[in-house]
């Protein structure tokens, strides 16, 4: 293959635009080919910032190219698996959006497809890319900590009435996978299952919905690991932003009180602190742009067969903690991760 992959973008979403596009576009082993978007005057000036070589008016063109070895999936959730799925039967690899799929056998499903047609499929988790993460996972795995034994991360910001009053917002409909459960819970979730390497056996949540509507608007989630770890988590889209995680051990914690899943390009920083250290440490990691550290580990894993960072069974067992934690939320009981309850 060559040393570069061609990708093609399934619509012009503000993610897309800010982040995905113009790292493709500065990487080492990729250029946009195409852009598909039902109002091709939008992706205009992207064509021009991004090198686009071709606007589409539709997602199929995209994937029916034959130029294109790759596509990136940023539209709504509920639309993540079925144009997951076509993609890969076409035989494009695939980077999605987060949350891969809106449940669990979504995204077995969306794996299997992967699978039979021999394509790369990866879930769009850009924090696990940045060298702050990864310098945090060296920390524990030295003992810095000690044992882990709680993880609490939170993921919130706070929406504008006119985009909580808006008939057209897919976060705040069930059908289109909307929520902040969904939405940004699925960042403390992969933190929590990240550093304590293991999987949650229960979960219990609460949830403040949205007026007459099922969709959550603030969730909190509890998660239990054996054999002696916890974590919580914490998902809005009407309260104050927080971009936070912090872990505690058994002779020490690591905290992270700002920027926590998204740094941007500035210098990051850890605060590490050991028992009986009054006054935490500041472990300063030099900015980088995750999005480009993910598209460009994406392009290896299709050039050279590189290990994957973000497994596709990693990404399923996320979406199983969702799954349940929404459960949870919505029946006030405790679940058990794969699907039983108890009261």
């Amino acid at each position: 293959m060559a040393d570069k992959i061609t990708w093609g973008i399934l619509g012009n979403a503000l993610i897309a635009r800010k982040c995905v596009m113009p790292a493709i576009a500065c990487s080492r082993n990729g250029r946009i080919r195409a852009l598909a978007t039902s109002r091709p005057l939008d992706g205009v000036e992207d064509v021009k910032t991004n090198g686009i070589e071709q606007l589409y008016k539709s997602y199929d063109d995209v994937i029916q190219d034959p130029r294109i070895d790759a596509v990136y999936i940023p539209l709504p959730n509920q639309l993540h698996a079925a144009w997951t799925l076509k993609a890969l039967s076409a035989g494009k690899h695939v980077l999605c959006e987060k949350p891969l799929a809106c449940n669990a056998e979504e995204a077995r499903q969306m794996a299997r497809t992967a699978l039979k047609n021999n394509c790369v499929l990866m879930e769009a988790m850009m924090y696990r890319f940045h060298p702050r993460t990864q310098r945090i996972r060296t920390l524990i795995s030295e003992g810095a900590i000690g044992d882990p034994l709680m993880v609490r991360a939170a993921f919130c910001f706070s929406m504008t009435e006119e985009l909580l009053q808006s008939a057209d917002n897919y976060r705040l409909n069930s059908e289109q996978g909307g929520g902040a459960l969904l939405d940004v819970g699925c960042y403390g979730v992969g933190i929590a299952r990240l550093f304590l390497e293991r999987e949650p056996v229960s979960v219990q949540a609460q949830s403040i919905c949205r007026s007459g509507s099922d969709v959550d608007l603030h969730v909190v989630g509890n998660l239990r690991f054996e054999p002696d770890a916890l974590a919580t988590i914490e998902a809005s889209f009407c309260s104050g932003l927080q971009q936070t995680y912090s872990i505690t051990g058994s002779k020490g914690a690591i905290d992270l009180p700002q920027d926590a899943f998204i740094p941007w390009e500035k210098d990051a920083v850890i605060y590490y602190r050991a028992d009986g250290q009054e006054t935490p440490e500041h472990i300063v990691v030099p900015g980088a742009d995750q999005y480009r550290l993910m598209v460009e580990h994406f392009g290896d894993r299709i050039i050279d067969g590189v290990k994957p960072l973000v497994s596709i069974d990693d990404s399923i067992k996320n979406m199983a903690v969702l799954d349940a934690l929404g459960e949870a939320a919505r029946t006030g009981c405790n679940i058990m991760v794969g699907g039983e309850s108890r009261e």
